[in-house]
């Protein structure tokens, strides 16, 4: 593996010497491809325009983000950023590379899943209203294209190797396929309950488990610490327990918001508008809400319920704020 490592470390060199007069667009391209901007960014913009379509969407980013933590910490995987340091290949030859905010943080699995879901149903729709396959075509390309430019930003920030990058964007999208047929649409509480609850405890088990048969799943996050070109680059929010607790908190907050409105509600086009900026400004604030880094029980807690939190804002709360603004000024003329 060592020189397929060095030469992913040699393209990263490369692109870097190509791209870095346009680092922002590149480390804009990372941040849009996150578990965050699933979560945060993806969801509320597809739910208002198809509530089934913004379900699949946060389902994907569940999965798909467990699943990816799941996989790093059974598979071991390199990450560029220390492996150079690590591998005291380099000793001679240091590689003109830097890092960058970005770098310590995740992976092209949760994008391939969640724009793989947005891609094949806005194609399905283009294509049932205009039977056009030209046009049913446009949403895979762009997919395409968004999936190559999220991973050369991977691969410019020094966050993974090329394979990694390929080996992700595959997975991704086998989930985004596999998962988008299995929409737990109109599921009942307890579904969710289970979910969360499986995700958390089973998450955790396993993690317990690994380490009793003495597997250091710390490992990582100590590399990271000491390869890491800035400590305050290395952000708890993106430590794989909060991953966790993103993902069993959404899927909590997704049975919730389900179960206190089953049908939504039904806005025209322009309240539906006014949903998404007044979702975009209510979870703006609610991602840059501070929490105390210690103890960790309570951060993580707290993670937990920040993004579960987060489904019932932005399908019941804020469309329930709007509908009944909407009827009340109707009422009044």
């Amino acid at each position: 593996m060592d020189a397929i490592h060095a030469q992913g470390v040699r393209i990263a060199e490369a692109l870097q010497n190509r791209l870095m007069d346009h680092e922002k667009l590149w480390l804009s391209v990372t941040h849009l491809g996150s578990p965050k901007a699933a979560f945060l960014l993806c969801f509320p913009a597809t739910v208002y325009l198809s509530r089934r379509t913004g379900v699949a969407v946060i389902w994907a980013a569940i999965i798909s983000e467990w699943l990816n933590l799941i996989f790093k910490w059974v598979l071991f995987g390199e990450r560029p950023f220390w492996w150079i340091g690590e591998s005291q290949l380099f000793r001679t030859n240091q590689p003109q590379v830097r890092q960058f905010p970005s770098t310590c943080e995740t992976g092209p699995v949760v994008t391939a899943a969640v724009w793989w879901v947005m891609a094949s149903n806005l194609s399905a729709f283009l294509y049932a209203r205009t039977r056009s396959v030209v046009l049913m075509a446009v949403p895979f390309l762009l997919y395409l294209g968004f999936l190559l430019a999220v991973g050369i930003s991977r691969i410019f920030i020094l966050a993974h190797f090329p394979h990694q990058v390929v080996a992700g964007s595959v997975t991704g999208f086998v989930l985004g396929y596999a998962l988008s047929r299995l929409v737990p649409d109109m599921r009942p509480l307890r579904f969710f309950v289970f979910l969360s609850g499986g995700l958390l405890l089973g998450t955790l088990l396993m993690h317990w488990g690994l380490e009793r048969w003495g597997v250091d799943l710390s490992w990582s996050i100590a590399l990271a610490e000491r390869w890491c070109a800035r400590a305050d680059w290395i952000h708890l929010d993106t430590a794989p327990f909060s991953s966790l607790m993103r993902d069993s908190g959404a899927a909590l907050g997704l049975g919730l918001a389900q179960h206190w409105r089953p049908q939504g509600w039904s806005l025209p086009r322009a309240p539906r508008a006014l949903c998404m900026a007044l979702t975009s400004l209510a979870l703006y604030h609610l991602n840059r809400l501070a929490l105390p880094p210690a103890p960790p029980v309570l951060f993580y807690g707290l993670f937990f319920a920040k993004h579960a939190a987060v489904p019932p804002v932005v399908m019941v709360l804020v469309p329930g704020l709007v509908h009944w603004l909407t009827r009340k000024g109707d009422k009044d003329k």
